[in-house]
């Protein structure tokens, strides 16, 4: 693509946008009467202008039917959790059995390692990312130490070489290899959060279980953001959140995956609730837990059926678009940010690093830019001129060109204002 830094190529860019219309499915925050720039789908996606009316069917159907919604409601309550299998399992690449949604990624992915993580004798050790998400690394720590184990021995972490911002792939499978005869689990996020480097999760999970060592990830930036092939890769288990690139909502419900091969395995620990048992014999009350042969048996509760019918919202509109036309317009967004940003630089001294891979292969919708020897007083100035993005110390900017609602424009405009800025 020959991209261009003028109004009048970004116009003509989202006049041939096949997804043009759904910018109009979504509300954006306001600054000055103008809509802004927003540029945190990363973070928080925006609000899909059906989830108020998804989520007052809901409210309507609770007066109407009061306990009887379970059974009566327009989406009965009881299985609501089921509608989400099949379009999820598109979004993540895997069988409708293998996903299910429950609780939030934390919690998912605490319960995950419960059944995942099973250090014996020698074998205890967990490869992850260096400077994951901090949540991801308290998970990790904790479940270490639950075990009886030392952190600082058991976690190994994986950083980018010395003045290098991004991990070498090579350096993740050397890890692995190293490690071999100690390691129980690898764990990565899909997508880093902070340099958005997209991890090589096939090559990753295939040098996992060579080791002999069981494979997942957090997909909290990658779910909606990239394709994923979950099955096909032959992943252990993954767990994502819903509120950022699935547009669900401030601590919107997560969504889990567990490989088909070890949904009938009964050797596998789980911590088990209601939810999870049998659904033939589930309201009988029995005293023994029969799971689900799906990843319906991890469930402990019933469906948070409110703030799952704001994820429905967001999900419908993913299904009606599929992510074969999402990715291709992401990668053609995204490439616009950076050729933007490249020629801004030119008029600079000092200039501005992007941390994230050019490569378009390894990296989703985020650019992270480094503002060499300027402070928090740039993404201050770019949140006064109309533009949300998301700042994270030291000095970093991370902006998100989301493919369901941002648009050419929101890019060209994004450059005037950041040229402004500095």
């Amino acid at each position: 693509m020959n991209y261009l830094n003028t109004l009048a190529f970004a116009q003509e860019m989202d006049a041939n946008d096949k997804l043009k219309s759904y910018r109009d499915k979504f509300y954006f925050p306001m600054m000055n009467g103008k809509k802004t720039i927003y540029f945190t789908g990363n973070s928080l996606g925006l609000q899909p202008v059906s989830a108020q009316e998804y989520v007052l069917n809901e409210m309507e159907d609770w007066a109407t039917f009061g306990v009887e919604g379970h059974f009566h409601a327009r989406n009965n309550w009881l299985s609501y959790h089921e509608m989400f299998a099949l379009p999820l399992s598109k979004i993540v690449g895997a069988l409708p059995e293998e996903v299910v949604v429950m609780n939030q990624l934390t919690v998912n992915l605490h319960l995950l390692l419960v059944s995942f993580y099973r250090p014996q004798g020698k074998r205890y050790k967990i490869i992850c990312e260096a400077k994951a998400f901090p949540s991801d690394q308290y998970a990790l720590q904790s479940q270490v130490r639950f075990h009886g184990y030392n952190a600082d021995d058991a976690i190994i972490e994986i950083e980018p070489r010395e003045g290098e911002n991004c991990i070498r792939h090579e350096d993740i499978l050397k890890a692995i290899e190293e490690n071999k005869d100690e390691l129980a689990l690898v764990m990565f996020g899909g997508v880093n959060y902070f340099t958005g480097q997209v991890f090589d999760m096939k090559a990753i999970t295939e040098a996992g279980h060579k080791a002999g060592a069981l494979v997942g990830f957090d997909l909290a930036h990658a779910a909606g953001n990239i394709k994923l092939h979950l099955h096909e890769w032959n992943t252990d288990f993954a767990a994502w959140c819903s509120y950022k690139y699935l547009n669900s909502g401030p601590g919107g419900v997560s969504g889990v995956y567990i490989h088909q091969r070890h949904l009938n395995d009964a050797s596998i620990p789980r911590f088990e609730g209601w939810w999870g048992h049998d659904k033939a014999t589930r309201f009988k009350m029995p005293n023994k837990f029969i799971p689900m042969q799906t990843a319906e048996a991890w469930q402990m509760s019933n469906a948070p059926v409110i703030s799952m019918a704001v994820h429905k919202a967001a999900v419908d509109l993913f299904d009606e678009v599929g992510m074969n036309a999402l990715v291709e317009k992401a990668t053609l967004l995204t490439g616009y940010l950076e050729f933007i940003i490249d020629e801004i630089n030119t008029t600079l001294k000092e200039k501005l690093e992007i941390i994230t891979p050019r490569d378009k292969t390894q990296r989703g919708c985020q650019i992270s830019i480094v503002a060499h020897g300027r402070g928090k007083d740039l993404f201050n100035k770019l949140t006064e001129g109309g533009v949300i993005s998301d700042w994270r110390e030291p000095n970093v900017i991370r902006c998100a060109p989301v493919p369901l609602y941002n648009s050419f424009a929101d890019i060209f405009t994004f450059g005037e204002i950041l040229k402004s800025s500095l």
